[in-house]
């Protein structure tokens, strides 16, 4: 982590607040701020309540997140997909290893309560670890996974936390529960960029997101074992939470402010025994909020790497794909070369992600998928309103939606007539695209 921040110092892509700051809401409203302005991260140096300082938009710009998993040249799906594959082909034993016993002294025993207790949102129930990344292994067969999930602090003792019914560790929990057995788990506060990205793969069960950390870094990850439950976790993470997730018992959690920009009402939760806490001396507490392109940037990458795979293997001439600004969209891009080529690339994607997809726009190669300003003038200018639109009704939507307010489709299919090329073709200016305006505008006074 506080490599990763003196890169983006060193880059001008950090905001540093001096000042103090109120971490129940003042904290939130100024990240908020900062994220209206651009795509800088922000640090906050003096936070009421606690010693260490909190970071917050790490991963609230697309072109970042494809710098982190190193694309180079490549599209963020193009990348991700590699290093999917390559995950799934890889061996942990020529990807981990242990860290060196003097990794054990750069770390202090704590409690929750030290770290920064960050309230986001107006109705949210208490502070939240928003950021929190849970490591936990298979009960069978010992394989590590890292996952997001929420987690409410109540105490130095206890977190409340919400399990998605389709995540990895919600099955992890629900075998461990039928044998009336805790899941020990960690929570991982503070990690740098590669286990962060890691844990947004959508990998397949027996698959371990830490093989794909050490793909991300490009050489081994080091390992430490934990003080009070049989895991290790990464020794560069600067905090970590241990404990067990119990068996047969919930508590009220919520209400909080999810990342569709709503508040999940209070819910009966799995309970969080918390039996050790440990962090760097230095440590930066990384703060999320939820909802923010920090969240949103780095779910619709990975869904939009998951939706182009599947597009691709089933329609010719996928370019990209993009899932801005929203999860809930898929934008395509394609190289069209037949009259439906758009169609059948709307059929493809439909059944790439049952949970998202509400919205699915195919749209020509000249066209800047990361620009909804661009993608609908390509469907208002580039041919009929009616005919190039198709709402599929009471088509069920993301998983958790009880009232079927996410239900239905929309499909537009924004390319140009097929043979009409010329006509619809974008005007150009000679020579816009090589214009250095400092060579040309005064400097002001």
């Amino acid at each position: 982590m506080k490599s990763f921040i003196a890169d983006l110092a060193a880059s001008g892509e950090l905001a540093v607040v001096k000042r103090p700051v109120n971490p129940r809401h003042q904290l939130a409203a100024i990240t908020k701020a900062v994220q209206k302005a651009g795509e800088q991260a922000v640090l906050f140096e003096a936070v009421e309540g606690s010693a260490l300082p909190v970071v917050s938009n790490l991963y609230g710009s697309h072109e970042r997140l494809c710098r982190l998993i190193g694309a180079g040249e490549k599209t963020f799906c193009e990348r991700w997909i590699e290093l999917t594959d390559a995950c799934l082909a890889a061996n942990s034993a020529d990807l981990l290893e242990q860290a060196a016993p003097e990794v054990e002294a750069e770390f202090v025993s704590g409690k929750l309560s030290d770290l920064p207790a960050i309230t986001y949102h107006e109705r949210d129930a208490g502070p939240y670890f928003t950021s929190a990344i849970f490591l936990a292994k298979e009960p069978d067969s010992g394989v590590p996974n890292l996952s997001f999930h929420r987690a409410m602090y109540v105490d130095d003792n206890e977190l409340r936390i919400r399990l998605g019914s389709t995540h990895d560790l919600a099955r992890y929990q629900a075998k461990a529960e039928s044998r009336d057995e805790p899941l020990e788990a960690a929570l991982l506060l503070s990690c740098g960029p590669e286990i962060f990205m890691s844990a947004c793969a959508s990998l397949p069960y027996d698959a371990s997101e830490l093989n794909m950390a050490a793909l991300i870094k490009g050489g081994k990850l080091a390992m430490r074992p934990c003080k009070t439950i049989s895991l290790d976790v990464p020794a560069s993470v600067d905090i970590v939470v241990e404990g067990r997730i119990l068996p047969n018992v919930k508590r009220p959690e919520g209400p909080f402010g999810e990342f569709m920009g709503n508040y999940v009402e209070v819910g009966d939760n799995h309970v969080f025994e918390v039996t050790h806490v440990s962090y760097r001396k230095d440590a930066v507490f990384h703060g999320l909020l939820c909802g923010s392109p920090e969240d949103l940037r780095p779910l619709e990458a990975v869904t939009a790497a998951r939706v182009y795979r599947h597009v691709s293997q089933q329609v010719p001439g996928v370019i990209d794909v993009c899932c801005r600004p929203n999860v809930m969209i898929s934008i395509i891009k394609i190289k069209k070369a037949y009259e439906g080529h758009g169609k059948h690339a709307i059929l493809a994607a439909l059944g790439s992600h049952l949970d998202y997809n509400k919205v699915v726009i195919v749209v020509d190669e000249d066209v800047d998928i990361y620009n909804l300003d661009d993608v609908m003038w390509a469907y208002m200018v580039r041919g009929r309103a009616d005919t190039r639109a198709m709402i599929l009704n009471d088509i069920p939507g993301f998983y958790r939606d009880p009232q079927k307010d996410h239900w239905g489709r929309l499909c537009i299919d924004a390319t140009m007539p097929w043979g009409r090329e010329k006509e619809f073709a974008r005007k150009r200016v000679p020579g816009e695209d090589e214009i250095d305006l400092a060579e040309w505008l005064s400097p002001t006074e």
